[in-house]
């Protein structure tokens, strides 16, 4: 499934035609090799025989008329061929007939010009005879390539259909395992096709049931753990009342702390669950940020508003406001302070939270968005928070089609980068 289905589809294609091209080619030399047609031999020697019998006949000694034939002082002008002339010089040698024999042969062999064989009659001169166009030497290539084309073309269609029919049951497959939504369920697979994609389609369908029953498993148990510690917290808090004033101050801010991490898991579990459904709409992001900011400001956190450029964007403005706080919060908590930018430049509304803090250790930043991460463990009692921020943003972001980076600046601190979904908006909308 790691490879796309036209990936599969052109290996499986590549296979089939070398395969096929493979045997046919094989099957054909060796039919050359088994049934060869005949040697320069077998061809030239019954030439030069008649060419034998020819000159005998037809010499002053020879019993035949030659009155009506033409001989000339001189073998005739034109292209000689010089591999037909040699074999059939050494096929008379062999037959013990030498003769200075000459094969001519225009080019291009046509029924006008045909290939011409002079040879000397002893007494009379030399005398030209019409030869049949005799077969080159070797195979023939030309012939032989052109077949083998014809073949691999053959081969290729057949192919891209057979991979085409193979891999449409793996391309439903891997449609549906990339369509997983940032929930983590999976579409239910239609269980058709050959029998090994019902078995898969039908394992996966079973999986995704089981991993949708587990999730909704942990979130009611994560909701009900935190809404169950609030009982007893409240207690705690009011026999904390009668405690004297040095330890009274310290259970206090325990409690306060439980309190808030029951409030950031509960919430996780909210954002986990909920859809939204109805409340998605466009946003116009920079004033959204503008008045985060403002509003941030108010409550004495330490945030700068940067260069803001019109952006917009599709999502839940309560939600979204929520993850974005989150971020800005967290900036301004562990990075003395925060600046926040939005920018269009990147073909995506994109929000830039940026601090000089201290920055997180590079092998760290791959857990930055795990429940309850804490770059420094010790650093809790100094710090308020549950470290559940920075997950509560990820889970809202990515639900509204989004995604957050998080990286060390090379000055120092941190930059973090929510890249939205863009949607267009109609001209008088960007006018209102």
């Amino acid at each position: 499934m790691d490879l796309p289905r036209s990936s599969v589809r052109t290996k499986l294609a590549v296979v089939l035609v070398v395969a096929i091209v493979a045997v046919v080619g094989l099957a054909t030399f060796v039919t050359m090799a088994v049934v060869r047609g005949p040697g320069a031999q077998q061809i030239m020697e019954p030439i030069a025989r008649h060419l034998q019998l020819i000159a005998t006949l037809t010499g002053e000694d020879g019993p035949t008329a030659a009155a009506d034939l033409r001989f000339d002082p001189a073998p005739p002008t034109g292209p000689r061929s010089a591999h037909f002339t040699e074999s059939l010089r050494a096929a008379l040698d062999r037959i013990g007939h030498p003769m200075p024999v000459v094969v001519i042969r225009p080019e291009p062999p046509g029924p006008d010009t045909r290939m011409t064989i002079s040879f000397p009659v002893p007494g009379r001169g030399w005398l030209t005879l019409p030869l049949q166009e005799l077969p080159g030497s070797g195979p023939p290539w030309p012939l032989l390539l052109s077949y083998m084309a014809l073949i691999a073309l053959g081969a290729t269609v057949v192919a891209l259909f057979a991979a085409a029919k193979i891999s449409r049951p793996l391309g439903m497959l891997e449609q549906a395992i990339t369509s997983i939504g940032p929930d983590g369920n999976l579409p239910i697979l239609p269980e058709a096709g050959p029998d090994e994609v019902k078995a898969t389609a039908r394992a996966l369908n079973r999986l995704s049931a089981r991993l949708k029953s587990a999730m909704e498993s942990r979130m009611r148990l994560v909701a009900a753990a935190g809404h169950d510690l609030r009982t007893p917290m409240t207690r705690m808090r009011l026999r904390a009342e009668f405690l004297p004033d040095e330890d009274r101050d310290q259970w206090l801010t325990d409690l306060e702390e439980l309190d808030r991490i029951a409030d950031s898991a509960i919430g996780l579990v909210r954002e986990e669950i909920e859809t939204e459904t109805g409340t998605v709409e466009p946003l116009r992001l920079d004033q959204l940020v503008a008045a985060l900011v403002e509003d941030l400001k108010a409550l004495e956190i330490e945030v700068t508003l940067g260069p803001m450029e019109p952006a917009w964007t599709k999502a839940g403005p309560l939600a979204l406001k929520r993850a974005l706080r989150n971020l800005i919060i967290n900036a301004a908590s562990h990075g003395g302070g925060a600046t926040v930018e939005v920018t269009a430049r990147y073909g995506s509304p994109t929000v830039i939270v940026t601090d000089n803090g201290p920055g997180i250790p590079e092998d760290l930043l791959r857990q930055v968005f795990e429940p309850f991460f804490r770059v420094d463990p010790g650093r809790r009692q100094q710090i308020p928070g549950a470290g559940l921020g920075l997950a509560i943003a990820r889970e809202i972001v990515t639900r509204n089609g989004g995604d957050i980076a998080i990286r060390n600046r090379d000055g120092g601190g941190l930059a973090q980068t929510v890249t939205l979904a863009p949607v267009t908006i109609p001209v008088a909308g960007r006018l209102g």
